[in-house]
């Protein structure tokens, strides 16, 4: 298995779809970054040069924030949101949905289990 950020990439899977098991690369940056350093997007992690990897490494460590760097910067967001105390910080700070969802149904996921109910008595 190839070692990119931190993370294995599994051999067996064309390095496109490899390159998304990192956390911040999706497909379209994955394409970009094989564009940018002149990799064949249909080749096989395990078919890759050793110089081909070592420029797909310095490419995303140069240029591109993933895994720690990311959750790091994307935690920070959250709790400048909460600081500031805006809309969308008390959303967050109360385990509600931040973009606008509905909460009267449907909420369960942000919400967590419904409360239980009261038993009756027989």
């Amino acid at each position: 298995m190839a070692r990119i950020a931190g993370v294995e990439v599994p051999n067996n899977k064309r390095v496109e779809i490899g390159l998304t098991y990192i956390f911040g690369i999706g497909r379209s940056k994955s394409l970009t970054i094989l564009d940018t350093v002149k990799v064949d997007k249909d080749k096989k992690v395990k078919d890759l040069s050793s110089d081909d990897l070592a420029r797909i490494r310095k490419f995303i460590d140069d240029s591109v924030m993933v895994e720690g760097d990311l959750k790091k910067s994307i935690s920070q967001d959250i709790k400048r949101l909460m600081e500031i105390n805006c809309y969308r910080g008390r959303r967050h700070q109360r385990g509600l949905p931040v973009r606008g969802q509905r909460t009267k149904t449907n909420a369960r996921t942000r919400k967590g289990p419904r409360g239980s109910m009261i038993k009756k008595k027989k």
